[in-house]
Parts: C-alpha cells; sequence; structure tokens
C-alpha cells in the first residue's frame, strides 16, 4: 500500500471522509491512464500540442497523489509547449508512464476496484 503514490495530501483535501478518498482514487483511475496513453501517443507522433494538452491535464493529479514524476512530467509538457523538436524526451515519458502504471495498478488492489 502506497508504494507508488501517496495519499496524504488527498486525506488532507478529503478532511478525513474516506469516500472522498475512494472517489478521487477512482477520477485518477479514469482520467490518469487514458491521458497517459494520449501523451505517449502525442510524442511518438511529435504532435506538440496534444502531448502538451495531456501532460497539462495529467499534472494536478500526478502532483496531489505525489507519484513522483512531477517534474518530469514538466518536461515533457514543456516540449510540446514550446515545440523542442531537438529534444528527446522520451527518458521522461517512460518515467511518468511507468510511474502511473504503477501507481493504477495499486490504487485498484488498493481501493479493490
Amino acid at each position: 500500500m502506497e508504494q507508488h503514490y501517496k495519499l496524504y495530501r488527498v486525506r488532507e483535501l478529503a478532511d478525513g471522509d474516506e469516500d472522498f478518498v475512494k472517489a478521487l482514487a477512482e477520477a485518477f483511475l479514469e482520467e490518469v491512464p487514458e491521458d497517459a496513453e494520449r501523451l505517449k501517443k502525442a510524442v511518438s507522433e511529435k504532435d506538440y500540442y496534444n502531448a502538451y494538452q495531456a501532460a497539462h491535464k495529467m499534472k494536478p493529479t500526478v502532483d496531489l497523489f505525489e507519484l513522483g514524476v512531477l517534474q518530469d512530467l514538466i518536461e515533457v509538457q514543456d516540449w510540446g509547449k514550446f515545440e523542442k523538436t531537438g529534444l528527446d524526451v522520451s527518458d521522461k515519458l517512460n518515467l511518468v508512464l511507468t510511474a502511473v502504471d504503477n501507481a493504477s495498478q495499486e490504487l485498484k488492489a488498493d481501493f479493490n476496484l
């Protein structure tokens, strides 16, 4: 439990309401893996606009659940935002995708989702 994510800030936000904590975990599972796939596709196709949009959308949730890859996600986001054509962000992207996948699997198990 909570190896690939942290619930400290989520619980602080929920103010002791465990049903709300579970709802946030469900929202994470509904949104973030889908956005991560969109980000992966956009980076592979050098679709800067969609890479920026997907990364930007993921940031608050990745930060809230403290996946430990916020700075990496910001670098991928900035790659898209500023169309950094000479930069290879695949290593940063892989760190983000791995963190999202690990957190998703763990959240499913921890919350029986």
